[in-house]
């Protein structure tokens, strides 16, 4: 019985390195450039749609991120200060969702 347990576990730890090993660290600094280019061309995107749109009232919900991102509004010139603003606070996001994601797969032993 004891053999078996012992075979069970081998196969359990041989399992566990294989799969630690194929866990990656991802690398913050490129998590931080995905995100900030994509929340930023996101942003700019949007933006302009709304602008090409136009119309009498342009983008009055999109509008309302003046009151977090000082300078922005839905405009030509709103849609790159946009641009700024998503891609800083992209990069950031991006950066601690990497550092979090690393830190727990250090304590699950995955470290390589």
């Amino acid at each position: 019985m004891s053999e078996s347990v012992n075979k069970n576990e081998r196969g359990q730890e041989a399992e566990w390195a294989l799969i630690s090993h194929a866990i990656a660290r991802l690398r913050a600094s490129v998590m931080a450039i995905v995100f900030g280019l994509t929340a930023a061309t996101g942003l700019f995107v949007a933006t302009a749609w709304l602008v090409i749109r136009g119309g009498a009232q342009v983008g009055p919900t999109l509008g309302l991120l003046r009151h977090y991102l000082p300078g922005y509004t839905v405009t030509w010139p709103g849609a790159f200060v946009g641009f700024i603003y998503a891609a800083v606070i992209g990069g950031i996001v991006g950066w601690v969702v990497a550092f979090i994601y690393n830190q727990i797969v250090a304590r699950r032993g995955g470290d390589l």
